[in-house]
């Protein structure tokens, strides 16, 4: 599910034919975020998950209405369709003859999960059938998760785009250079699974595919989220973006992704997920020191409060050569970029700024001193625990 992520939040800035059509762009901005696609994706792992691999297809129904329902309503925000609203808010929900690209883009767990092709599409069909049980809203479904399926049993390229032009009839034959001039925002299976397929056949790598998707325009979130979806089955994806990935999304959504790992059998990874969040703190402190103007310091602000909220860690110092100022890092490097005097404490960020607000005698932190720092007077770093507490907004 990683590459469905990854897409979806590569991708959020550009939707609504925001981007320039060009795959020269910064992966990572602060515009980036997780939207429904990544929720549902979610939603749909954890549903099957629970079902297990012999569940039934009605029970697979059933699970996937009930999970999707649960993570909508833990997630209200995330930008879900006017009718698939709707359907979650009903009392009976029932499937609305929806051709929508959200069956596309949420179903990617079901193309790792199983042995074969047949119960693959069988399981498919069944996570999109709640909701989008027009033929078209079904074969979308369908034809994404048997990408992942052969993708990740060693199918080449020629042989998927051949499954696919027999199987769905999608017209695979057009480039993305005759796609790119004329395409444009439209959210139906049939303009954008062959789209989202083309970005992945002609990449060359994990990162590639979702370039190649960004750059037809259009809805960006979903077509990279499509197309990562299957790029992660055929290429793998890079640990770096994996770790990015684990960092901009929430605890319970990390757990699920954990568990899905668990059942692949994946590797466990060893990194401190708690100080990975961090560097969306050090990347808005990067553009504060760099352009110090008053949106840059509340990206700063916002993003501390945004590792609080996922239970980020630090290091502070007991002491420091000044001892106005107490020192605040984000990660080990920081912490031994020069030799410092005091103990160094590893804490929760929360218990940092806590620290520092009760110190009579600190006039403030520095976030990262030896380097590109932010330094936070007591007045800030009040203002910023307050907003926290009170889910305020950082306007001054």
């Amino acid at each position: 599910m990683y590459g469905a992520i990854l897409g979806d939040i590569i991708g959020s800035p550009f939707e609504f034919d925001r981007g320039d059509k060009t795959k020269e762009f910064r992966l990572f901005t602060k515009g980036c975020c997780y939207t429904d696609d990544s929720v549902l994706t979610i939603a749909v792992g954890q549903a099957l998950l629970e079902v297990g691999k012999k569940g039934s297809v009605d029970e697979i129904k059933k699970s996937v209405v009930k999970s999707m329902r649960i993570w909508s309503d833990k997630y209200p925000y995330a930008g879900y369709g006017a009718r698939f609203v709707r359907w979650l808010t009903s009392r009976n929900p029932k499937p609305y003859g929806s051709f929508g690209n959200g069956s596309a883009m949420r179903v990617s767990a079901a193309g790792w999960l199983y042995e074969s092709i047949e119960r693959t599409r069988e399981v498919a069909e069944a996570t999109a059938i709640v909701t989008h049980n027009h033929p078209e809203g079904i074969k979308g479904a369908v034809a994404v998760a048997s990408c992942i399926y052969l993708a990740r049993n060693g199918a080449t390229k020629g042989k998927i785009k051949k499954y696919v032009e027999k199987e769905f009839k999608y017209d695979l034959s057009r480039t993305l250079a005759d796609i790119r001039p004329t395409y444009h925002h439209v959210e139906s299976c049939q303009q954008t699974v062959p789209e989202a397929i083309t970005a992945f056949l002609e990449s060359d790598g994990f990162e590639d595919a979702i370039r190649n998707a960004v750059s037809l325009g259009g809805d960006t979130d979903t077509l990279a989220a499509i197309t990562g979806s299957i790029a992660e089955a055929f290429y793998g994806v890079p640990e770096h973006l994996k770790r990015e990935c684990r960092s901009r999304i929430s605890k319970d959504m990390l757990s699920v992704l954990n568990e899905f790992d668990n059942i692949l059998g994946r590797k466990k990874s060893h990194e401190n997920i708690e100080l990975t969040r961090n560097i969306h703190v050090e990347r808005a402190i990067e553009e504060f020191y760099n352009d110090e103007n008053h949106e840059n310091f509340v990206w700063v602000l916002t993003e501390l409060c945004l590792a609080m909220e996922n239970g980020s860690y630090g290091f502070i110092t007991s002491s420091t050569e000044d001892n106005e100022w107490l020192y605040f890092f984000t990660n080990e490097s920081e912490v031994h970029s020069r030799e410092i005097s005091g103990v160094v404490t590893q804490a929760p960020i929360i218990e940092i700024l806590e620290a520092a607000l009760q110190n009579e005698s600190a006039a403030g932190m520095i976030i990262n001193p030896f380097g590109k720092h932010f330094v936070m007077e007591i007045h800030v770093i009040d203002i910023t625990l307050k907003a926290y507490m009170e889910e305020s907004e950082l306007l001054t």
